[in-house]
């Protein structure tokens, strides 16, 4: 018996069109679970930054979690994008089948790689904005109650320990110290330093890092010393170097003899 002949999309007449009804049902549903899936993925990152309690604590969980958990949440999405895409055609036969699977999938990494740039170069500028707010937002004294003063970098150094001095010296590592005038409390928060990416000045980004720090000239008692800064961009490839004056040691013994 001749077979019939296929029409222009190649599913023969006698194919059932509704053959693959099951699958695509299951594909929409497949898409809807991912769908919501990505929703308490954010949702759960959300609720988990409202729960903690101390401004520090939140910089810290964004700076090191938001875009993590937001980028996972966006593959979940996408997965449930190609799916539900995968089951809006109905006509199909077992060629075409894999031909919108591939389709699909193609698709899908098209849009991953879309929200990922504007993940990786343009969320940060939000991110930072949020980052300065909670860093730069009034500490309360437990003691009082009341606004600690953030101190000037004069002010903080005598809180700080060499090793902290030293650490501020070349940039690894910023310390902010708060102080509360009235009872003399004191709280010193320890951030990242030449980790933290700033905006590019070539292509205005924000992925602009240290790679390479490098001491030309030590400081002493008597002399600032200099540091050499390499930055480069993480997007464009833009490189610069920047001096740094480094700050005169002074030691602690020194400096409470001179006071007596």
């Amino acid at each position: 018996m001749q077979n019939p002949n296929p029409n222009n999309f190649g599913i023969a007449p006698d194919i059932d069109p509704h053959q693959y009804d099951s699958w695509n049902a299951f594909a929409a549903n497949l898409g809807y679970v991912f769908w919501a899936a990505a929703f308490l993925i954010a949702l759960g990152y959300f609720i988990r930054l409202n729960s903690i309690g101390g401004n520090k604590e939140k910089y810290d969980f964004i700076n090191k979690h938001e875009i993590k958990w937001l980028w996972t949440a966006t593959i979940v999405f996408v997965i449930g994008l190609c799916c539900y895409g995968n089951a809006s055609i109905e006509n199909m036969n077992a060629v075409l089948f894999f031909v919108r699977a591939f389709v699909t999938i193609a698709f899908g990494l098209i849009v991953a790689l879309i929200i990922q740039n504007l993940l990786k170069f343009y969320y940060p500028f939000f991110i930072e904005k949020r980052l300065k707010l909670l860093r730069y937002k009034p500490r309360i004294s437990p003691k009082t109650g009341k606004p600690m003063k953030l101190l000037s970098e004069e002010e903080e150094d005598a809180y700080l320990d060499e090793g902290m001095q030293a650490e501020e010296n070349i940039f690894s590592v910023d310390y902010d110290v708060w102080f509360d005038e009235q009872s003399g409390y004191t709280q010193i928060e320890k951030y990242s330093g030449h980790l933290h990416a700033i905006q590019c000045p070539e292509c205005n980004y924000q992925t602009f890092k240290v790679v390479k720090e490098e001491i030309t000239k030590l400081p002493t008692a008597t002399e600032e010393g200099e540091i050499i800064k390499h930055y480069q961009c993480g997007y464009c490839g833009y490189k610069a170097k920047k001096a740094v004056i480094l700050k005169h040691h002074v030691s602690k013994f020194e400096h409470t003899a001179a006071s007596a």
